[in-house]
């Protein structure tokens, strides 16, 4: 086992929360020891777990009947490898602090606009364990299933987000359906806002580069950070009972750039192993990043749009490009090779 230093004094010595971003035992076990205790997935990472141990996976799931097909089938193997996770390494943590001893369960990435077909997965889905959380696109119809899960008590993560207005409307859904849960009298589950950093960063380079704004890659390399510590800022102001997830890093510097804040973050092994080498032990969520920075980022619309609190309506969340990019790599690569897989 590799030991980071990093990890465990950022997980131990701050207010930042340590999930795990893959679907592998080993490097989940890895992770634990060096703080971790909650998971993220998504339907790449539990196909790739699926391709890369079949052997194990058959020993310790139910077998999926054969005529259980296409989404279905998707979705169930999401269900049992998250549900197993969460009863076989989470569960020890559970209940140990607000965010300890969870897992992330997405939802169909093919069907961002349907409400009603996301909420009957998410219900699914915390059916196999109450350490599931439900992973629910940022779209008008995610945030409407958002609010029913957490009315219903239901743990909820808004992903597929990108931009500081997607992560606002989480909030206040997330913060609608918190408040019809307690007078209900149902005890409410956590809620978590995605911000997928890196994935930013990806897309505004080939905008910067399509349209030759004045940004430098230098800038583009902080702008998923600048986006963060905007939302970071707004979620404190607004004292929100959900918090921020970085997510998508690039680089261990997507870490270290935001360390120390309330948040829950998502860290894959590649980006674990950069952080190993890291001796600057030091909270840097409260240094902005530079004001001539932020200038040159918004010489391009779609960075104004994420920055900028109203920079979208919530109609617009689906369409926006960072948000298409992920959505099509969850689907084709992810959701798509799940209806298929029979071990």
């Amino acid at each position: 086992m590799a030991e980071n230093k990093y990890l465990r004094w950022l997980s131990s010595q701050t207010p930042s929360i340590y999930w795990h971003d893959s679907a592998i035992v080993e490097e989940l076990d890895e992770a634990i020891e060096n703080g971790a205790i909650g998971q993220t997935t998504n339907p790449f990472l539990v196909a790739a777990a699926l391709k890369a141990q079949p052997d194990f996976w058959r020993r310790v799931l139910p077998e999926i009947p054969r005529d259980v097909q296409g989404d279905a089938r998707a979705e169930e193997w999401v269900a049992q490898i998250t549900g197993w996770f969460a009863k076989n390494k989470l569960a020890p943590f559970y209940g140990k602090g607000k965010y300890s001893g969870y897992v992330c369960a997405q939802t169909n990435p093919c069907r961002p606009g349907d409400a009603a077909a996301t909420l009957a997965t998410a219900k699914h889905y915390a059916s196999m364990a109450e350490n599931i959380v439900a992973k629910i696109p940022a779209t008008r119809a995610g945030l409407e299933a958002i609010e029913v899960c957490a009315a219903e008590g239901i743990g909820v993560t808004a992903t597929l987000s990108h931009t500081v207005p997607q992560v606002l409307a989480m909030a206040e859904a997330y913060q609608r359906g918190r408040r019809k849960a307690i007078e209900k009298g149902i005890q409410p589950g956590i809620g978590i806002a995605v911000l997928m950093i890196g994935r930013l960063d990806d897309y505004l380079r080939d905008v910067m580069n399509d349209t030759q704004a004045k940004a430098t890659e230098a800038d583009i390399r902080m702008a998923g950070i600048a986006v963060f510590k905007r939302a970071y800022e707004i979620f404190k102001e607004k004292e929100y009972d959900c918090v921020l997830m970085p997510a998508g890093s690039r680089g261990g510097y997507h870490i270290t750039e935001i360390s120390g804040a309330n948040m829950v973050m998502s860290v894959a092994p590649f980006i674990a192993k950069a952080l190993e080498t890291e001796t600057d032990f030091s909270e840097k969520i409260d240094q902005p990043v530079a004001p001539a920075v932020i200038e040159r980022l918004r010489s391009m619309p779609e960075f104004v749009k994420a920055y900028e609190p109203d920079g979208m309506k919530v109609n617009e969340f689906i369409s926006y490009g960072a948000f298409n990019r992920t959505l099509d790599q969850y689907t084709q690569v992810g959701w798509n090779l799940l209806r298929d897989i029979v071990l």
